[in-house]
């Protein structure tokens, strides 16, 4: 599992590498308006990229618990002229959606190289667009219910068994679709349906949650309200210091691709780890 093939690229995964997190929203929890305009977003990929990305996720629609809805048309409005605009930025480019239409539409510009997907392929017809998108890499991540509902209570009777059984399961209809294992990644889903207990469990288990889905493991915790109930830091951009924590651990711990908005810092700090 030291590689992954992602679209026009082969990624090497035997050290940690980050992806940084480009959102075209105007309410993610975070950054949700500083890069709405084309112009902004295109400036900030770059440099992310000089920054020490190895890959750019570019999202359409805020996720986060309690986010308005966001038509799959405006969704690819927003993202489209990005990831058509960035194609020759020189990394993979990563669209994080959940809906099969709006895979279509990139897919089909040949301007995607992984689907990073909440629902992990569970919306009607995506499991069958991402099987035929030849080499497209996939992420498939665990969540609990859906954004305006997954605080709501998350509740398991066993939370790192629960989410190794569904990514492992994911997995498998993966490749019985015929996708190859070298083109998939798995995301325990930090913060989707789950309370700070069950984050904290999950992060110490990375290991056994690797074994389970069989496919290397993305994580994503940076700036997230776990780490605000951790810190008391109420202003997710004053997390940083704790984003580079749990960014860290997970990399110790076997994570193969960190997603952060803070690259340069997550870079130096995963270059300090490395030489250790």
């Amino acid at each position: 599992m030291n590689s992954l093939l992602c679209g026009r690229f082969r990624l090497d995964l035997s050290q940690p590498l980050v992806m940084g997190i480009l959102n075209i929203t105007p309410d993610s929890f975070s950054d949700g308006g500083r890069f709405e305009r084309l112009d902004a977003a295109l400036h900030h990929a770059e440099q992310m990229v000089q920054d020490g990305a190895a890959l750019i996720d570019i999202g359409g629609e805020s996720t986060r618990p309690n986010a308005p809805y966001v038509s799959p048309e405006e969704e690819l409005e927003r993202v489209l002229p990005v990831l058509e605009k960035l194609a020759g930025l020189g990394v993979p480019l990563s669209l994080d959606t959940r809906r099969a239409s709006v895979m279509q539409a990139a897919l089909s510009a040949g301007v995607v190289d992984l689907i990073n997907d909440v629902s992990a392929l569970e919306d009607e017809g995506a499991l069958e667009l991402a099987a035929a998108s030849a080499n497209v890499a996939v992420c498939l991540m665990h969540k609990q219910g859906n954004p305006d509902t997954m605080q709501n209570r998350p509740d398991y009777d066993d939370v790192v068994d629960e989410v190794g059984d569904y990514l492992g399961r994911r997995v498998r209809l993966c490749l019985e679709a015929g996708i190859d294992r070298d083109r998939l990644l798995a995301d325990p889903g930090f913060g989707f349906g789950k309370t700070l207990e069950h984050n904290l469990a999950l992060l110490r288990q990375l290991p056994e949650l690797e074994r389970r889905a069989g496919v290397p493991l993305l994580v994503g915790m940076s700036r997230k309200s776990m780490l605000g109930a951790i810190t008391g830091e109420t202003v997710p951009a004053e997390r940083l210091g704790a984003s580079i924590a749990v960014a860290l651990e997970s990399a110790r711990r076997g994570a193969r691709i960190i997603r952060v908005h803070d690259v340069k810092a997550t870079r130096q700090a995963l270059q300090v780890l490395a030489a250790l």
